[in-house]
């Protein structure tokens, strides 16, 4: 299975290395001791886990990558994975296998794929996950529910992740921008393992954290997805449709929607990379999601990445978005509660019409949502 992580080494915050951790573990119970005892594995080699993996590798952390594609597992683990853009550039040889070459048992499994893939995904890492092991969701989404399905609820780890980034080619990823990163149990508290997962995480990102309840992220990323999912209908960039004045009233109507599903299922949102959900509460004044908003484009500004994976999946790789399952659970469960989001409808049913050729990406389409809003509301 490789070389083994040696127990009671981590990434320290701030560092890139592997350090010891100088003290005991408190014996409770399975979930508040853990450590890899064995390489890494990320399940899904593209923009979110092509990333993760070759800064794992390059920080001298055993990590083996799964993708689907046999090209891109080549190149990976011969030439070395690219990553360039404004936050990193180099190249790093990554250990990689398509699923069906996959051997071994892995303590860890961080998996990346998109949401319209967990199931099947799920399925053919289970064998390959320790008893002890743990299946940690880099996803967008809410697929907790899904993973758990498979592999049990006390094998399952909630992620949170908000960088930007693209996958190119085979071989070849874009990291366009830093952006937050958080970890939590299934259930909600802060539990030994999930301390030690985001240390190891932070030979990514220095800054991950673990959260005792990583649910409150994860609803605030789906109404800032929603978001980055109506910008997907115009060719502008993110910024120049968030900070479009015409177009601030829907968005904001938009993210409302989804805040007040969060809350309809007992989740306070929380916010993060300058969007703050409480700006889209009914009650909030105006200026303070004009505030959010032009704070979000602002971030995506100064990235490489200009537009979001949603459009680049309708746009570029002329495939199917996560729509269904990612904002498609927004209106499930408005609707096991007894509530509606009809706005996050129209939203979705304008999405698939591009996916089935019947819509072209336009800015128009943003001002037709606008007016189908504005009749909602009226």
């Amino acid at each position: 299975m490789g070389t083994i992580i040696p127990h009671g080494w981590y990434c320290r915050r701030g560092t890139s290395r592997l350090v010891r951790m100088d003290r005991d573990l408190k014996k409770t119970s399975a979930a508040s001791q853990w450590q890899p005892r064995n390489p890494v594995l990320v399940w899904g080699g593209g923009a979110i886990g092509g990333c993760v993996a070759a800064f794992l590798a390059r920080a001298g952390i055993p990590v083996k990558m799964v993708d689907v594609v046999a090209e891109h597992v080549h190149i990976s683990r011969t030439a070395g994975l690219r990553i360039d853009g404004p936050v990193a550039q180099f190249v790093q040889a990554v250990p990689s296998s398509t699923p069906a070459d996959l051997e071994g048992i892995y303590d860890c499994i961080l998996l990346a794929v998109k949401a319209q893939h967990t199931e099947a995904a799920v399925a053919q890492l289970t064998p390959h996950l320790s008893p002890g092991g743990v299946v940690v969701s880099l996803q967008n989404g809410l697929n907790e529910e899904r993973i758990a399905a498979g592999v049990g609820a006390h094998r399952t780890i909630s992620g949170f992740v908000n960088f930007a980034a693209d996958y190119l080619e085979p071989g070849h990823i874009s990291y366009g921008n830093r952006g937050a990163i958080k970890l939590g149990e299934y259930t909600p508290g802060l539990t030994q393992r999930v301390e030690e997962l985001a240390a190891l995480l932070r030979a990514f990102d220095p800054d991950t954290s673990a959260e005792a309840d990583v649910a409150r992220y994860k609803w605030g990323k789906l109404a800032y997805g929603s978001l980055l999912f109506a910008t997907a209908l115009a060719n502008e960039t993110m910024s120049d449709s968030l900070s479009d004045a015409q177009h601030q009233p829907l968005f904001t109507a938009l993210a409302g929607e989804v805040i007040g599903v969060a809350i309809l299922a007992g989740v306070s949102p929380i916010g993060f990379d300058g969007f703050e959900p409480q700006a889209f509460a009914v009650e909030a004044p105006v200026s303070e999601s004009k505030r959010s908003l032009s704070l979000m484009a602002d971030h995506y500004r100064h990235s490489t990445k200009q537009r979001s994976g949603v459009w680049r999946d309708l746009a570029v790789r002329k495939r199917k978005t996560e729509v269904d399952v990612q904002i498609g659970e927004i209106v499930r469960v408005a609707k096991a509660r007894g509530g509606q989001a009809p706005i996050t409808e129209v939203l979705i049913r304008m999405i698939r019409e591009i996916e089935n050729g019947q819509r072209s990406i336009a800015r128009e389409n943003l001002v037709e949502f606008a007016q189908i809003v504005r009749e909602l509301n009226a």
